[in-house]
């Protein structure tokens, strides 16, 4: 499916950026001026001696947070290492001028989930590798946990060879997804994917997906822990994505006890403070009301009942009445 198609179908839910650019997303050059290649690059990112995120899943009382957030924010990580590679180049090219006495301007500029750009399609065409059936990318030696980011420049640079498509007639992704927001090989409903949900979404939770949201309260992992490829994908040698605050085994009770001012402080340089407070009290209210009853979950959630933001309260509300079928 193109990116028109999905559009057009709606598929994209409020993320209404991903519409407004329109045709650039597919025409380089109208992104960035004499764009003749782009350079695309992967960085792993899965954080060595994570807890294990099934086992996290399993435990109502936890919250499941997805593993690309479990460190510093990767748009400006990854940014970061872009630049160092196009300082190299800039080198590289310097060096050739002279010895050729050539006038030649090397332009580019990095992206990283952060512009109108195809980011796998243009991994694809690279040669980095396919993607798969949950429109992810996937390398047949490192799995799929892992950044792309992009470099658009004037370089008139080799062309790759794409990779082949290795799915098969594997439909894990598919059938483990909580929302099946898979709603056919290489199509995802944004409206149903519990990462749109949690994240991208500003305004309230659909009521019949919550209950399916179990405890995930950033992000689903759901289906790359279900694909059988990453059992080559091997953990991140980055520092900056290892685990911080221990959130990759935490309590929601834990987190919704959080002040603005501690969840400002936690999440300073992480990925997740984009999403800010009110958002992330929505979620935790969520994966509270799909817990076991407890007295403690109850009270938590009677402390937040009348919160000044309508939003929370209704979440919380409705966290409550699930409770309130168990008493």
């Amino acid at each position: 499916m193109t990116h028109q198609k999905w559009i057009a179908k709606n598929f994209h839910g409020e993320m209404n950026y991903m519409a407004k650019h329109g045709v650039k997303r597919t025409r380089p050059a109208e992104l960035v001026p004499n764009t003749l290649r782009i350079i695309s690059a992967r960085l792993d990112y899965l954080p060595p001696n994570a807890a294990d995120s099934e086992k996290i899943m399993q435990d109502g009382a936890k919250a499941f947070i997805s593993r690309y957030t479990m460190g510093d924010d990767y748009h400006k990580v990854m940014r970061n290492k872009l630049q160092k590679l196009c300082d190299k180049i800039e080198v590289e090219i310097t060096h050739i001028k002279n010895a050729m006495l050539e006038d030649y301007l090397f332009e580019y500029r990095a992206f990283t989930d952060s512009a109108p750009v195809l980011e796998v399609a243009l991994a694809e065409k690279a040669g980095l590798g396919w993607r798969g059936k949950h429109t992810l990318l996937i390398n047949k030696n490192k799995g799929s946990w892992f950044f792309l980011g992009e470099i658009y420049t004037n370089l008139p640079l080799p062309i790759d060879v794409p990779s082949p498509n290795h799915c098969g007639s594997c439909s894990n992704c598919i059938t483990v997804c909580p929302t099946q927001a898979i709603i056919a090989p290489y199509e995802v409903d944004a409206r149903r994917c519990i990462s749109y949900l949690t994240i991208e979404l500003k305004t309230a939770i659909p009521i019949e997906f919550r209950p399916m949201i179990g405890n995930r309260v950033y992000g689903c992992d759901d289906c790359q822990l279900a694909c059988p490829w990453n059992k080559f994908a091997e953990t991140t040698k980055e520092p900056d994505f290892t685990v911080k605050h221990g959130l990759d085994n935490i309590s929601l009770l834990e987190c919704f006890s959080w002040s603005e001012t501690k969840f400002k402080q936690k999440m300073a340089g992480s990925a997740i403070y984009r999403i800010g407070y009110t958002q992330w009290l929505r979620n935790i209210a969520v994966g509270l009301g799909n817990a076991a009853t407890t007295p403690e979950i109850i009270n938590a959630l009677q402390d937040r009942m009348n919160d000044n933001n309508e939003m929370l309260r209704e979440h919380v509300n409705w966290a409550l009445a699930q409770h309130q079928k168990n008493i």
